[in-house]
């Protein structure tokens, strides 16, 4: 039987996995921060945003990025934080509430069709978002489009499966349990941009200059791989995605051996998951 991808439901999934999602995504905030900390410091470094700026976060998630953008842009610059879940964002405005970031705002909108106006920003960063969208040039066009010129872009996407495991190896062994093929080029997914030169290509294709990336290592660390085992479970929107095809029985199943494979991973200082990302940028 061939499978057809269906972009339309593959976004309304999304959104729905994501809205389900959304409390603990948050909840695991400060996992998030140790995480992808050096990697979302590189991001807006290389977005260039300073003081004063007006950065666009496109699939900002729970936003701990767009607060990071705001406090480097001050209360003289803007964050415009978006998702295509409410959700999700109802806990970025309430924690850049708690924070008294009051240049922070939030707009429920599909990142890749941007309803924002021309030449208005002065960076556009996105974590972790980008390779979900089924249009990622589409996606990029509208970034291009919302920049001002000179305006810098900056993301970050996971590499090549080999050197991330601790996601790798649970969407396997869910693809091989739901009879899933794997994802045909040009389709979503965590390691759709992750090749070698994939995403600085594609942003020279939606035509960005100078274009530049960077590895950065980072391994997930936890106290055991059953936490990494109940983090992905609670909150990894494209695992869910993939287990809606299996019973609540089969998924048990699944999430049981993932936990088996993880266990490798965990030795005398607890579980450390292989890791690596790649930040890339690029001026309008």
């Amino acid at each position: 039987m061939t499978v057809t991808f269906d972009p339309i439901r593959y976004k309304d999934t999304t959104r729905a996995q994501w809205q389900d999602a959304a409390a603990a995504w948050h909840a695991w905030g400060p996992t998030l921060q140790d995480w992808l900390g050096e990697a979302t410091t590189l991001m807006l470094d290389t977005a260039g945003i300073t003081s004063g700026g007006i950065v666009l976060d496109v699939a900002a998630g729970a936003g701990g990025q767009s607060l990071a953008a705001a406090r480097r842009v001050g209360p003289s610059g803007h964050v415009l934080a978006t998702d295509i879940s409410p959700a999700i964002l109802d806990h970025a405005a309430e924690v850049a509430s708690a924070a008294g970031l009051a240049n922070v705002t939030t707009r429920e909108m599909d990142g890749e069709r941007l309803d924002v106006e021309a030449a208005t920003f002065d960076a556009v960063i996105s974590r972790l978002g980008l390779i979900y969208f089924p249009d990622q040039a589409g996606a990029l066009a509208g970034q291009y489009r919302a920049l001002r010129p000179g305006g810098r872009i900056s993301a970050i996407v996971y590499s090549t499966p080999d050197r991330n495991a601790f996601f790798a190896l649970p969407v396997s062994i869910i693809r091989r349990r739901a009879q899933l093929p794997a994802p045909a080029p040009g389709q979503p997914g965590p390691f759709s941009l992750g090749g070698p030169g994939v995403l600085e290509d594609a942003l020279r294709a939606a035509g960005f200059r100078d274009v530049g990336s960077q590895t950065v290592p980072a391994p997930l660390r936890m106290a055991a791989a059953t936490e990494c085992v109940r983090f992905e479970r609670e909150s990894f929107g494209a695992l869910h995605q993939m287990l809606s095809l299996l019973t609540p029985e089969q998924r048990d199943e699944a999430w049981q051996e993932i936990a088996t494979e993880l266990a490798r991973f965990e030795g005398p200082d607890g579980f450390e998951g292989p890791c690596e990302l790649i930040v890339a940028w690029g001026r309008k």
